[in-house]
């Protein structure tokens, strides 16, 4: 299981050279807001809410003095938007009040924080910071189970097991490479089985469809020739970028 879990994540290197955290960010304070926001929604629709948000509220300082209503409005559109409020209010005045403004680089300081948990923690440290994690969210959990990695639910335990097969310095990258996989192919409905680069090495084939022509339809992002998630993605990818958040009715532009 180990030999055909690091061949799976070199094969997947070759696929995904380019793969990447999916949330627009120019700081560490940016991509912890921007991490918060990506519950429950989409990163794309995180990037499209987040160019204004940023206008209004550049720093930690801003951010805490917020009107929680004014913020609401905002932010509405990746819903949750009155918990996501608070969250983002009460990790800002913590970030003004204890860490001096500034976006701390340890793990327990960072889940200290309102609204902050082990998930976002490690895509803040492992993106902004350089420090090794596993992001375990529920694309990462779904292809380690497929795979047979682990029959593990809970993230805390899955991303245990996932540390014992690979060297820490492959934990961020990694995540990265499945997160891609399971968002362009590996689908929780209908994975695109017929279109898989690692089908020879998945114990789980055969669960979504095996035809070439129809799997190819299934593709997702630059896979299927459709733009990504980000606005602003890295130079090196392949895709088109994402379009911005088209204007609310009765709005210009």
């Amino acid at each position: 299981m180990v030999r055909r879990a690091r061949r799976i994540n070199r094969e997947l290197a070759e696929v995904y050279p380019y793969a990447h955290p999916e949330l627009d960010f120019r700081d560490p304070f940016e991509l912890l807001v921007a991490t918060v926001l990506s519950a429950q929604t989409t990163d794309l629709r995180v990037n499209q809410t987040t160019p204004a948000l940023f206008a209004a509220y550049p720093t930690p300082e801003d951010l805490a003095a917020a009107v929680p209503e004014e913020l609401e409005e905002i932010i509405r559109p990746t819903g949750f938007f009155r918990a996501k409020a608070r969250s983002l209010i009460g990790l800002s005045t913590a970030l003004r009040d204890d860490f001096g403004g500034e976006v701390p680089g340890r793990l327990e300081d960072l889940v200290s924080l309102p609204g902050v948990g082990r998930k976002t923690a490690f895509v803040v440290l492992g993106n902004a910071f350089g420090v090794p994690g596993i992001t375990v969210d529920t694309h990462f959990g779904r292809l380690v189970r497929r795979w047979k990695w682990t029959e593990q639910q809970d993230p805390e335990k899955v991303e245990a097991e996932i540390a014992t097969i690979f060297p820490k310095s492959e934990w961020t990258m990694l995540s990265h490479r499945v997160i891609f996989h399971g968002r362009r192919i590996c689908h929780a409905r209908n994975p695109a089985c017929g279109a898989c680069p690692i089908a020879p090495l998945c114990p789980s084939y055969g669960e979504g469809e095996t035809d070439p022509e129809k799997a190819a339809k299934l593709l997702k992002y630059e896979k299927g020739g459709r733009p990504g998630q980000r606005l602003n993605p890295p130079p090196d990818y392949p895709g088109s970028p994402a379009p911005p958040l088209a204007p609310a009715a009765g709005e210009a532009g």
